[in-house]
This record gives structure tokens, C-alpha cells and sequence, in this order.
């Protein structure tokens, strides 16, 4: 990446934390970086292409977050959707910002499959890891995203509240792939 577009995508996404992703326009971000909005498109042909992009950046895990494909499969798919979460409750509409993507990036892709392989080897059929995969990726964003629309507006449980919840929804899910394998 160019450092320039690196650039327009770290200031996007502290853009991102000050003002929101309804707030976060290509007009406001090039003011930002003192440039008209029409050379951000040098870097990005699209707020679209920019969304994708720090979608990509935010959801590619730090070297050993997601534990290493000799781990059992549930302490990996933990890891995964654990360390998601993280990342989206960082960052101000976090979870929002990741419902967006179009393109969510190599790294996320290829974590996905490598889950699904996980998955598969454990005995899942493939699509049932497909599926797996999905649901737990559809609790971990639509979770987060109640979380911090709820925080937002009542500040309502305590964090460590939150992540027992969060843990105990995904026991459940952990659950009923384990009984697939079965």
C-alpha cells in the first residue's frame, strides 16, 4: 500500500471514531487532509473501495490472535470471534462499519476458509462449516452491533457484563457445532 493511501485510511478511521460512519463523508475526510474530495480518488475510486478497506485492515487479526491450526477448532473459532469483536468495539460504530463490506480483504477471506478447513478436518461436512462459519460471524457482528448501539445511547451493562454475555451466546453456538460433529 502507498504510503499516501495509508494515509487517507488511518485518517479515515479516526475520522471514523470522531464522527461516526453516518458522519464519515469523502468531502469531510478530504478536509481533513486538506485536499478536494476528488483526490481521495486517486487512492479509493469509491467511498465504497475506502469502507472495504478499512473494513480489511480492521478485520485482518494481529499475528497470533487466532490460534495456530494445531489448537482444537472450538479454541480457534473462540479466538476468531473474540478478537473480532475487539477490534469492533475499538472503534466507534465498529460493528457498523464492518456490516459494509463488499470486499472484506485477503486476510479475513483467508482466515474464513481456514476455519472452514478447521471445520471440515474436526468432520464438519463442508457446507455445514460454511454455515458454521457464517452464524458465527452473523453473532459476533449483529452482538457487537446491539452492543454498541445500546452503550451509545443508555450506557447500559458493565463491560465485563457484556463479554460474559457474549461469551455464553457463543458457548451456545460452539455447542451446536459440536453436536454436528457428533
Amino acid at each position: 500500500m502507498g504510503e499516501r493511501r495509508a494515509q487517507v485510511l488511518q485518517a479515515a478511521i479516526e475520522l471514523l471514531d470522531e464522527v461516526g460512519l453516518d458522519g464519515l463523508t469523502m468531502r469531510l475526510l478530504a478536509s481533513r487532509l486538506g485536499v478536494r474530495a476528488g483526490a481521495l480518488y486517486r487512492h479509493y475510486a469509491s467511498k465504497q473501495a475506502l469502507l472495504d478497506a478499512m473494513v480489511a485492515h480492521l478485520a485482518t487479526p494481529p499475528a497470533g490472535a487466532v490460534p495456530s491450526p494445531d489448537h482444537p477448532w472450538d479454541e480457534r473459532l473462540r479466538g476468531v470471534a473474540t478478537g473480532l469483536r475487539e477490534v469492533m468495539l475499538t472503534h466507534r460504530d465498529g460493528a457498523r462499519l464492518m456490516s459494509t463490506f463488499h470486499h472484506p480483504g485477503g486476510e479475513a477471506v483467508a482466515t474464513f476458509h481456514g476455519l472452514v478447513a478447521t471445520l471440515a478436518a474436526a468432520g464438519a461436512p463442508a457446507d455445514t462449516a460454511v454455515v458454521a462459519m457464517d452464524t458465527v460471524l452473523a453473532y459476533v457482528n449483529g452482538y457487537t452491533i446491539e452492543e454498541q448501539a445500546r452503550e451509545a445511547v443508555t450506557g447500559a451493562r458493565t463491560r465485563e457484563r457484556r463479554d460474559q454475555a457474549f461469551a455464553d451466546g457463543l458457548e451456545l453456538i460452539i455447542t451446536g457445532i459440536r453436536e454436528s460433529l457428533s
